[in-house]
């Protein structure tokens, strides 16, 4: 099933947000519509907290439905398929896109002294840009902020403190149902689905961020920089979310492709890590990390004004966002 939220372009009905359900015939389903008395289908946290109980009465929806509350794509404006996130976090799970954007920083740091090239090699023999060992034993990840999640074929504001805007590859689990100390065994049953994520970055300010050793902060924090969507698909769905082809694209030519296979830990050993001691709640988003080839830091091609960035997860859709003017 594939759950999105937007708001109606219809001037009566401005400012509202619907939860809809996406029908095989690509329209959309208004679920408030069709069941108004039905809080759990007042957002989509509340959707999503609801849980079985609610995917089985949509499921009924669309089965009864004889073509009334529905609305054609370009009848809506997509929002994020969760507009306000309970929490983000993403991961850094990809060993080739960690390895590449080290050499990346070796690289770019070489080559602002005067031999770059032995510059580089004393880098490298330093293992100072080594991949830490204990990556390979337990995933990391940083909090983004949650206020600031964009939609499908929304644009994207260029934050005036970068001059180098990038994308970043990656796929989403959402949290359905909460709990703490939870096993990876387990892990998967809270999942409530997944969604297309690409996690802006300015990458010039993420440069100083690190120099600081506690994370990415201005460099990931700005208006409209977490896009997700266009909608969510429930677990169900995805049979093997560890075997999924992953592809970014500017302006419809191909920059990087990949698959969440090269993951070093899945979401259920995210969601078992993250839980020790902690409980996660309905609406979480954990994020995959970018994967390898998965953004202008490894393949050299930054964002520029007025490009069109899409993202495409297998089995959950595609992802695409327009790229505002830099502001003075």
């Amino acid at each position: 099933m594939k759950l999105s939220t937007v708001k109606i372009n219809d001037s009566s009905m401005e400012g509202s947000e619907r939860v809809c359900a996406v029908l095989e015939d690509n329209t959309l389903l208004d679920l408030p519509a069709c069941a108004p008395q039905d809080e759990a289908f007042s957002s989509m946290l509340a959707l999503i907290e609801h849980g079985d109980k609610a995917l089985a009465n949509i499921a009924d929806m669309i089965a009864n439905n004889r073509g009334d509350h529905r609305y054609g794509m370009s009848d809506v404006t997509f929002l994020a398929p969760l507009p306000v996130p309970n929490s983000i976090r993403d991961f850094a799970n990809f060993e080739l896109h960690c390895l590449q954007a080290l050499e990346t920083s070796m690289r770019t740091r070489a080559a602002g002294e005067s031999d770059p090239e032995k510059a580089y090699q004393d880098y490298k023999r330093s293992g100072a840009y080594d991949l830490p060992k204990i990556w390979y034993e337990r995933p990391y990840y940083f909090k983004g902020n949650r206020m600031t999640a964009s939609g499908h074929e929304s644009t994207i504001q260029w934050p005036r403190f970068t001059t180098t805007l990038d994308y970043e590859l990656e796929f989403a689990a959402i949290i359905g149902k909460g709990g703490a100390d939870i096993a990876i065994d387990s892990a998967a049953d809270h999942i409530f689905g997944y969604t297309v994520y690409n996690d802006f970055s300015a990458r010039d300010e993420q440069v100083r961020d690190q120099q600081f050793r506690m994370g990415p902060s201005k460099g990931k924090d700005f208006d409209t920089g977490n896009a997700f969507g266009p909608w969510i698909v429930t677990r169900d769905e995805i049979d093997d979310p560890t075997n999924l082809q992953m592809t970014s694209r500017i302006n419809g030519e191909t920059q990087g492709t990949s698959n969440s296979s090269g993951m070093r830990h899945n979401f259920n050993e995210c969601i078992a890590f993250i839980s020790r001691d902690e409980t996660l709640y309905p609406g979480d988003i954990l994020g995959s990390g970018t994967a390898g080839n998965g953004c202008g830091f490894e393949t050299g091609r930054y964002l520029e004004a007025g490009d069109v960035i899409e993202i495409e997860i297998e089995k959950i859709g595609i992802l695409r966002n327009y790229i505002g003017n830099r502001r003075s």
